[in-house]
Parts: C-alpha cells; sequence; structure tokens
C-alpha cells in the first residue's frame, strides 16, 4: 500500500504547500512514484504549484518529473453511500486511484478545520506539520502560561491529532509519525527562539511527535512558484551554478527528506 503524508495545521502561510512540493518533487527525482491531493478546495496552493509546473514543462519543452496530482472526483449521487459523508467518499476514492500507482501520496490539508482536513490526519502514515517560529503559531500545538512560558495543554489541532491516533489504532493501522517543521528559524540564536525551542521540546515528549528544522526565509522559494520549480530543478533549467543561499536552501530541502525517515527512501540528491 501506499505510504500516505498528509501536511496539516489549522493556520495558513505556514508553508505546507511549499513543503509538499518540494518534498514530493525530491521524491519523484529519487524514482519514487508520488501521487498529490489537495484538500483545499478554495484555495488550492498546492494544486496550483503542481499545475504550474505542467504549463513549465509544456511552455519549454524540458522533462522534469513531477507528481501525479489530481482533483478530488465527483461522485454520481446515484452510486453514493446515503449513510457516508459525501467528502469523505470523494476523498476516499481519489486515494483508491492513486494508490495502486503511488509509492507515497502527498494530501495537503486547508489552513483551518474541515471535514476533509479531519478525515485526513487518519489516514496518515507520516504527519508533518509545519509552523513559523514563534509562540503565534505554537498556540496552534498548545496553550502556554503567559508568565512562565510552562504548556499548560494541548490546543484543539493536537487533540484532533490525539483522535486521529486512537482511530488508527482501533483499526489495527500503523501509528502515526508526527513530525513538526519550525520553519523561517531565525538565523541568529535570539531569546525567542531559544524559548520556543524549549517550549516545543517539552510538549513534543508530552503528546508525541519529533522536532525537524524545515525552511527559512528565502525569496528563492516565493520565486519558483508561478514556474512551478522547486530549487531541486534549477540546473535543469540551464541554472549553471547556485549562489549561497540558494545551495542552502537545498540542503534545507535534503534535511528534510532525511529527518521524514520515509520507508524504502535513501537520500541520493
Amino acid at each position: 500500500m501506499a505510504h500516505i503524508i498528509v501536511v496539516g495545521n489549522e493556520k495558513g502561510g505556514s508553508g505546507k504547500s511549499t513543503t509538499c512540493m518540494h518534498v514530493a518533487t525530491a521524491l519523484v527525482r529519487m524514482g519514487h512514484r508520488v501521487g498529490a491531493l489537495d484538500l483545499d478546495v478554495r484555495q488550492r496552493s498546492f494544486g496550483r504549484y503542481v499545475e504550474n509546473r505542467k504549463a513549465f514543462v509544456e511552455r519549454t519543452g524540458l522533462a522534469i518529473p513531477s507528481p501525479n496530482y489530481m482533483l478530488l472526483p465527483e461522485l454520481d449521487p446515484a452510486q453514493a453511500d446515503p449513510s457516508e459523508n459525501p467528502f469523505d467518499q470523494r476523498l476516499s476514492a481519489a486515494v483508491a486511484l492513486l494508490e495502486p500507482v503511488s509509492d507515497f501520496i502527498f494530501i495537503d490539508c486547508p489552513g483551518s478545520h474541515t471535514r476533509l482536513a479531519q478525515v485526513a490526519h487518519t489516514l496518515a502514515d507520516t504527519l508533518i506539520t509545519p509552523l513559523n517560529d514563534s509562540f503565534i503559531d505554537f498556540d496552534l500545538l498548545a496553550r502556554v502560561d503567559a508568565e512562565t512560558g510552562k504548556v499548560k495543554g494541548p490546543s484543539i489541532y493536537s487533540e484532533m491529532v490525539w483522535n486521529a491516533r486512537q482511530m488508527r489504532a482501533q483499526a489495527g493501522l500503523r501509528p502515526i509519525d508526527w513530525i513538526v517543521l519550525r520553519n523561517r528559524l531565525g538565523a541568529q540564536q535570539m531569546h525567542n527562539k531559544k524559548k520556543v525551542g524549549a517550549a516545543l521540546e517539552e510538549l513534543s515528549r508530552r503528546i508525541g511527535f519529533r522536532v525537524a528544522p524545515g525552511f527559512s526565509e528565502r525569496v528563492i522559494f516565493r520565486e519558483l512558484f508561478p514556474r512551478g520549480l522547486t530549487l531541486l530543478d534549477l540546473k535543469d533549467t540551464g541554472v549553471e551554478s547556485l549562489n549561497l543561499s540558494n545551495i542552502a536552501a537545498r540542503q534545507e530541502v535534503r534535511d528534510l527528506v532525511t529527518e521524514l525517515q520515509l520507508p524504502g527512501v535513501s537520500v541520493n540528491f
């Protein structure tokens, strides 16, 4: 069966789509078959990223590898099960179509609580939760005492992940490997950065996730989106040499893929 990677949290602007596209492209480049779904049915940043890539390939004729992206299928009402939520059925149908032709399936969730996102979390073999490195985004995971900085308790999102884990355990499925990414880390070892790091480490022990460094704030990530490209594609497009910032960013992608510890993946890019 395909290994399902869900990228989710309940806040926008944390780098979910950038994470999806770079990791999915890295896996395709390593020879893995990768399916892709975007559950943000309004904004579809991940879907737009892949569509931009397809348009770039058609325009330039460059054969750059891409994940196999598909829209959620529309179901015939006559064949739908009236006892099941229609969104559940559409997601199940999409996964069923991708699974036979995929080693990995990426599911990008919207930056809000939706029925689709909730169901997707129960499907996750690996869950990636990107957050910006601040206590504003830390609030996504837990409530913190303003005076002491101590964690007071899990957030609604953390409780949703816990419920997803319980449902998988009851179904006899493998546990979710939950990774929290610290995106937009500052270059300096600032006091707030250390406090966020300490709070994440404490919370990781309490509710069971791994902490990993994600992507720094770099202009290159925003510049590549309109063409659907990633840092791993630059040499294919005629860029002979990368500047130091781009080299560092590519290393961040390599480090992240290594940190995910996905089955059958040996990082070789």
